[in-house]
């Protein structure tokens, strides 16, 4: 299969600086990266990264060095979203790794570190930051750093202060840490999802089960004939209100269809546009509709499901298709390996027949959430006034050069520092990770979400709000989608 696809001053001046769509054909050729980027992103494809990976030797410890000596001494408090009971063994094993070795290349370093959940993290770290008590250092997901930036809470922070080039990551990366033409933060990994499905529920449906629905409006029919020929769910639709989850495999949707938040799909977005009230959202909500209310092919549970809820029942077989990250496989194994009996059959079953490809296209283009982590350093003001900068700068710097922003990616995203594509690590990622191909061909069709301080709380609660809105019948297709827009209409005052 063949994944890559030829495809003070005023807010308009501040947010229509550098957007550029990755891969997208709306998008002008040298849009694709920086003068000096390590790698060709305008060729991108399965085979060149193959081509390219191991190329690359990295001393990890001497690039530090020359940021900050190695027998620095100092603290750091550091606050991030660690592995939970949900995420694979091996996600566990390399962030033990990635402390032992931090704490091996830096000894004279003291790391106190919190990991909090994804969906509660945010609210935290706004709450620790108003009582002066946030940590130095946090790995957050892309979307909150306009937020946090425009409130004063972060320190500037480019990759070249910690001795990388901006040339080093996707623009789409770089262009999430940036807030009124300042830099925020550095990427540290990049994500992007594919398309899962259970080969086994195509073949029992009468589906050809290597050839995944195309666009959107094959996986509705998809979904409908899984249910209508097997009895079981077509597709794990997420809804929930409050879970980054929910605009991860809503908005690629939305976005094929034409629709959108803001115009975040432009090649030079200005967010001064909302689409959320446009055909292409409401053709996109009416897809979910259709699905949920018309032919109950999804569960009744996804108005609060999370991805994670849509685990066990793909296992079991009562779950023919979703979208998630590479790192869904290495899931699977787990909960399979502590199985027994008649459950570990039917699970090692739909292991044998699971399938990742594309995220369908639309009517518009195909389309996929580019997601990502940042790391950050907060100002002092909002420490209260525990700040030891250069401790801060060397764990930015281990952290997201071409070794860890390749390892801390591991089993379901890809290296934020592009030099980590050329690296070893990569090479066995490739070598020992199913699928991996497939969602790394997806970043071409990367959409960033809206960089501005409201992203969060538009994708977030209104888009989630609009959904439930519609699929509980509370209010038409349409007028969920009207008053979502009115709801960012008004957040932006536009």
């Amino acid at each position: 299969m063949t994944y890559r696809e030829k495809s003070g001053p005023s807010r308009r001046d501040v947010l229509a600086a550098g957007a550029g769509l990755v891969g997208s054909s709306l998008i002008p050729a040298n849009s694709f990266g920086q003068t000096g980027a390590p790698v060709d992103l305008a060729n991108w494809s399965p085979e060149y990264v193959r081509k390219i990976a191991g190329t690359l030797e990295v001393d990890t410890a001497a690039d530090c060095a020359k940021i900050v000596p190695l027998d620095y001494r100092g603290n750091i408090t550091f606050w991030y979203v660690g592995p939970t009971d949900a995420s694979p063994r091996i996600e566990h094993e390399i962030d033990a790794e990635f402390w032992a070795a931090f704490a091996k290349t830096y000894p004279n370093i003291t790391v106190e570190k919190q990991s909090f959940d994804y969906n509660t993290i945010l609210d935290k770290l706004r709450t620790a930051a108003l009582g002066n008590s946030a940590p130095m250092v946090a790995r957050l997901m892309l979307l909150w750093a306009p937020e946090l930036a425009a409130k004063g809470f972060l320190n500037e922070l480019k990759p070249e202060d910690v001795g990388h080039s901006s040339a080093e990551f996707w623009p789409a990366a770089m262009k999430a840490v940036t807030w009124r033409g300042k830099t925020y933060g550095v990427p540290t990994y990049n994500e992007t999802m594919a398309l899962i499905w259970n080969a086994e529920l195509f073949e029992q449906a009468g589906l050809n089960p290597e050839e995944p629905p195309a666009t959107w409006d094959d996986l509705v029919n998809y979904s409908r004939t899984i249910k209508e020929k097997t009895g079981k769910f077509g597709y794990g639709m997420v809804a929930r209100r409050n879970a980054g989850n929910t605009p991860y495999r809503f908005m690629p949707q939305c976005w094929a269809y034409g629709g959108g938040a803001l115009d975040e799909t432009a090649a030079a977005p200005r967010y001064e546009q909302v689409l959320l009230d446009s055909p292409g959202t409401k053709a996109a909500l009416q897809a979910s509709y259709d699905m949920y209310v018309r032919d109950k092919s999804v569960p009744v549970s996804a108005l609060t499901n999370t991805q994670n809820e849509n685990q066990d029942p793909f296992l079991s077989g009562n779950l023919a298709m979703m979208i998630s990250h590479p790192s869904e496989y290495a899931v699977m194994l787990d909960k399979a390996a502590r199985l027994s009996g008649d459950e570990r059959a039917r699970a090692d079953r739909a292991i044998a027949k699971v399938r990742y490809g594309l995220i369908p296209k639309g009517p518009a283009r195909r389309a996929v959430a580019f997601g990502g982590w940042n790391a950050h350093i907060f100002k002092p003001s909002v420490t209260g006034g525990k700040h030891d900068m250069e401790a801060a700068r060397a764990l930015v710097t281990f952290m997201t050069g071409p070794e860890w922003s390749t390892k801390l990616a591991w089993a379901g995203s890809n290296p934020g520092n592009l030099r980590g594509f050329k690296t070893s690590w990569m090479k066995k990622r490739l070598e020992t990770i199913r699928f991996l191909d497939v969602t790394t061909s997806m970043l071409t069709y990367g959409v960033p979400f809206p960089v501005i301080p409201e992203s969060t709380e538009i994708m977030n609660i209104i888009v989630p709000d609009m959904m439930q809105n519609a699929l509980t019948g509370r209010m038409s297709v349409s007028a969920a989608a009207d008053a979502a827009a009115r709801q960012v209409r008004d957040a932006l005052s536009i």
